[in-house]
């Protein structure tokens, strides 16, 4: 397809507009700290015990562990098969899901299905991006990728913050909307990333080239497995992709880390109020709108 088409590429950074209200709303800013005030301080699993916070940690933890193992395979499947785009549809609706879910997390007899509608939400997140990230070189020549990726992180953190802002009214005014729950502003708002998440999507959806299935003759993940080995027989020589990747694997995974349980650590260990941490991280979103376009260039 043509390369560097203005259109083709607004609708790929509409993704990053479309899943970003997961990583901001609810990874990062409301969810955690809702997860560890509805939830019990001491959690009993078969015979032992576990704090609401670690298992919040270890469900992190699961999901990525199963995202590192599965990835690649897909990936490689997708690449076979020809079904980038099916893989990306398929990601963006158990995520959305998961997050619409949350909306029965109500209380601590609930937890495990908030726990596993959280999983659900973060494997459609991180395995989504996978197969987002693949589309750019296809979309835009080599000499343009430092600038479409920019334009995605700047919508990603516009359209974050705007849902956001929606979502901190509601929590602060429950008045303004009628709602006497306590809990159900942050229901409301996991239901409105899911929408959110799948409603924007279908820009991206429309605008990015569809896939265009191929044949395929036996076993699909032993074909994916086949990939995957052809790939690391071109790069294993190549010091410089293994040095990358390797310094990569432990980089992602102190982002993830900050990412995930920051909001946990700033409420337990440095009292933040869920107010004045909502507030801080929606300021930090509005630093990195410009800061994600000053970086590229």
């Amino acid at each position: 397809m043509q390369l560097n088409d203005k259109r083709t590429i607004n609708g790929w950074a509409y993704f990053d507009w479309a899943n970003s209200a997961y990583y901001l709303v609810i990874s990062t800013a409301i969810f955690p700290i809702y997860f560890s005030n509805v939830t019990d301080d001491t959690i009993h699993i078969g015979g032992g015990t576990i704090s609401n916070t670690a298992l919040y940690s270890f469900s992190v933890s699961a999901v990525y562990i199963l995202i590192a193992l599965l990835s690649p395979l897909l990936s490689g499947i997708a690449d076979y098969t020809g079904r980038r785009m099916y893989f990306l549809r398929a990601f963006t609706m158990v995520g959305a899901i998961g997050c619409i879910a949350l909306f029965f997390f109500d209380s601590p007899q609930h937890m495990w299905i908030g726990t596993t509608a959280f999983m659900l939400g973060t494997i459609g997140a991180a395995g989504g991006l996978v197969f987002y990230d693949s589309y750019l070189p296809i979309i835009a020549s080599e000499d343009q990728y430092d600038r479409v990726s920019a334009r995605g992180y700047a919508y990603g953190y516009i359209g974050s913050v705007l849902l956001l802002m929606f979502c901190l009214l509601m929590i602060q005014k429950p008045e303004w909307f009628g709602i006497s729950s306590p809990t159900l502003p942050s229901r409301i708002s996991f239901v409105l990333v899911g929408l959110w998440w799948i409603g924007f999507s279908q820009i991206t959806f429309k605008r990015l080239p569809a896939d265009t299935p191929v044949g395929y003759d036996g076993n699909l993940f032993s074909r994916g497995w086949k990939e995957l080995l052809q790939v690391w027989q071109t790069i294993r020589h190549d010091k410089h992709i293994l040095r990358f990747l390797s310094s990569y694997f432990f980089y992602i995974a102190g982002v993830h880390t900050v990412i995930y349980l920051a909001s946990i650590f700033a409420s337990q260990e440095l009292g933040f109020q869920e107010t004045e941490l909502i507030v801080t991280i929606l300021l930090l979103q509005l630093v990195a709108i410009p800061g994600a376009i000053l970086f590229a260039k």
